[in-house]
């Protein structure tokens, strides 16, 4: 039996060397009486903890981590404010009323936008494909690019959710839009649904209050892109060997 147990925001692993595994056995992992961890225990961010452990037990400690989230956000009920209680592994009903909740998942695009390579009337190339990249004010490195992304909002399709973001944040205007995967994101609780586009017409102005830096860069001179964990990277990757 596997223990996804959590202090804070951070996950309890098993560490035998440089190697780290998710805690097994019938009694789950538990601080100590002064506060501290068993020997061979240690916790890890559990974004961090992506690169250490096997994706199938990432994705569990994931949604782990989403469950308690939403247990602590919903221990009261938001129709008549009496005590919730566990109806279902993945659901609530108020002792009062009987209104039910269940784990809400918060829908996000993000797009890789290519502009095409200029040729002359040879065929040579004048400018190769270039990727737009950009530097979120949320970033937290300092140097690091990703792609453009937002929240969906009410009542709009993914589609319209990646134009309108692309023009929000940058300006511009794409083209043969197409979708590309998708990746649950439990921080907290998320979901980022990863798209592909083409560059249609406009300046490139970036929206101040979202993005400090963009631009276009070519294969050959990309800067610091996100961790291989993330569907940015994927995108990016996906792009970068595909020539």
């Amino acid at each position: 039996m596997y223990w996804f147990a959590f202090i804070g925001n951070s996950l309890i692993l098993k560490k035998n060397g440089e190697h780290y595994e998710v805690p097994q056995g019938e009694v789950p992992p538990t601080p100590t009486h002064t506060g501290g961890l068993a020997e061979g225990l240690t916790t890890m961010e559990l974004r961090a903890s992506y690169n250490v452990l096997p994706y199938p037990l990432h994705n569990m400690a994931g949604k782990g981590a989403e469950l308690l989230y939403w247990d602590s956000n919903t221990r009261y009920c938001g129709h008549c404010g009496a005590p919730m209680e566990r109806s279902t592994d993945i659901s609530k009903r108020c002792t009062n009323c009987g209104k039910e909740v269940w784990p809400q998942v918060a829908p996000a695009i993000i797009v890789r936008i290519l502009k095409k390579a200029i040729t002359d009337t040879e065929g040579d190339i004048l400018e190769p494909e270039k990727i737009l990249l950009v530097h979120a004010r949320n970033f937290r490195h300092a140097d690091r690019y990703g792609l453009v992304a937002g929240f969906v909002e009410t009542g709009e399709t993914l589609e319209q959710c990646v134009e309108r973001e692309v023009m929000e944040e940058t300006h511009l205007r794409i083209t043969n839009l197409r979708y590309f995967g998708s990746q649950p994101w439990p921080y907290p609780s998320g979901i980022m649904i990863g798209f592909t586009a083409d560059y249609d017409s406009g300046e490139l102005h970036l929206q101040d209050e979202e993005l400090s830096r963009g631009g276009w860069f070519d294969r050959n001179h990309l800067p610091e892109i996100p961790d291989k964990m993330s569907i940015a990277r994927k995108l990016i990757d996906d792009w970068i060997l595909r020539r």
